[in-house]
C-alpha cells in the first residue's frame, strides 16, 4: 500500500480583501476549509514549490492576528508563517511599490509612562533566517520589484501624517525601521511562542505614511503594493525547501533515494514486525 504524498505547509496572512486577492492568484486549485471556531482558509498547492499553501484574511491589528495565528498554527502546524500585505514607507528611498521584507519586526507601543516621559521598553522578534535568505536570492531574479531588507514597525495605528508625535517617536526610537504596519507583530510573536515555526512579514509600500496617503489609495498603489508583496513572497517559498528536504550542496550531503511513496527508516528504531513493498529490483 502506498503512502500519500503530502507537501507541508506554509500559513500566509493577510488582512485586507485586496491583500488576500493578490496572494490567492497565485494558488489556482483551492479548496475552502473551516475551523471548528469559524476561521476560514483556503488551501492548495503553490505551482512550482514544494509547498501547500493555507491563505487567510484575518483583518485589522496587531491582537487580532496574533490570537488568529495562534489558532491557525495549532490546526494546520505549518512550517512558516508568513504576513503579506501593504504598508506606509518611512524611509525616503523606499518608493510606493517597492517591497519591504522584515529582517525583524518592532512592536512600537511598548514602554513605561513616567513623570519625566515615556520611556521607551523596545520589543523586537527577528525574521526567519532561512526565509530571509530565500528572498534575497529570489529578489535577484525579480527586476520588476524593488526588494528592501529592514526592519519593519508594527503599531495599532494608521499613519497619515509625517510630522505626528507617533512618526516622531518612531524616528526617536526605531529609525531603521523601513515601514510602518498594523499586524506584523501580532503573527511574529504568535509563530514564535509556537516553537519551530518559521515567520516572515512582507510588505509593498503603498504610502509614505504622509498627508498624502488618502491620494495615493485612490490612485491604485494599494493593489499595486499588493501584488508586488505577492510576488516577492512566492518568489521566496519557490527558492525555500520543507525542513525533510535535503539540499545537494548543503554540508550533509544529498539525500537521494527516498522520495514519492518510500518512507525514509534511516536512525529508527523498531520492536516488532515492519511491513512494506520492494522496490527498484533490491
Amino acid at each position: 500500500m502506498s503512502v500519500p504524498e503530502t507537501k507541508p505547509t506554509v500559513l500566509v496572512l493577510t488582512a485586507l480583501p485586496l491583500e488576500y486577492a493578490a496572494v490567492r492568484a497565485y494558488v489556482p486549485e483551492r479548496q475552502e476549509r473551516v475551523h471548528a471556531k469559524g476561521t476560514r482558509v483556503e488551501t492548495g498547492p503553490l505551482p512550482g514549490s514544494a509547498w501547500q499553501l493555507a491563505i487567510s484574511e484575518l483583518g485589522v491589528g496587531a491582537d487580532r492576528a496574533a490570537a488568529l495565528t495562534t489558532q491557525l498554527i495549532e490546526w494546520l502546524h505549518p512550517e512558516a508563517v508568513l504576513f503579506v500585505g501593504v504598508a506606509g514607507s518611512l524611509k525616503d528611498d523606499i518608493e510606493i511599490g517597492d517591497v519591504v521584507v522584515g529582517t525583524q519586526v518592532y512592536e512600537i507601543h511598548g514602554g513605561k509612562q513616567a513623570h519625566d516621559g515615556f520611556k521607551v521598553r523596545p520589543r523586537a522578534l527577528p525574521g526567519s533566517h532561512p526565509l530571509e535568505q530565500a528572498a534575497r536570492s529570489a529578489a535577484r531574479d525579480l527586476p520588476e520589484v524593488r526588494v528592501h531588507f529592514a526592519p519593519i514597525a508594527t503599531g495599532d495605528v494608521v499613519l497619515a501624517d509625517s510630522r505626528s508625535d507617533i512618526a516622531r517617536h518612531i524616528e526617536a526610537h526605531y529609525n531603521d525601521a523601513g515601514a510602518i504596519e498594523m499586524e506584523g507583530s501580532g503573527a511574529a510573536q504568535a509563530a514564535h511562542l509556537s516553537g519551530q515555526v518559521d515567520a516572515l512579514v512582507v510588505r509593498g509600500i503603498s504610502d509614505r505614511a504622509d498627508r498624502h496617503k488618502r491620494r495615493a489609495d485612490a490612485g491604485g498603489s494599494q493593489q499595486r503594493a499588493a501584488g508586488h508583496a505577492a510576488t516577492v513572497a512566492m518568489a521566496m517559498l519557490r527558492k525555500h525547501q520543507p525542513r525533510h528536504a535535503g539540499s545537494g550542496d548543503s554540508e550533509e550531503g544529498p539525500q537521494g533515494g527516498y522520495g514519492g511513496d518510500h518512507i525514509d527508516f534511516r536512525g529508527g528504531t523498531f520492536y516488532g514486525p515492519v511491513t512494506g513493498k520492494q522496490v527498484g529490483g533490491r
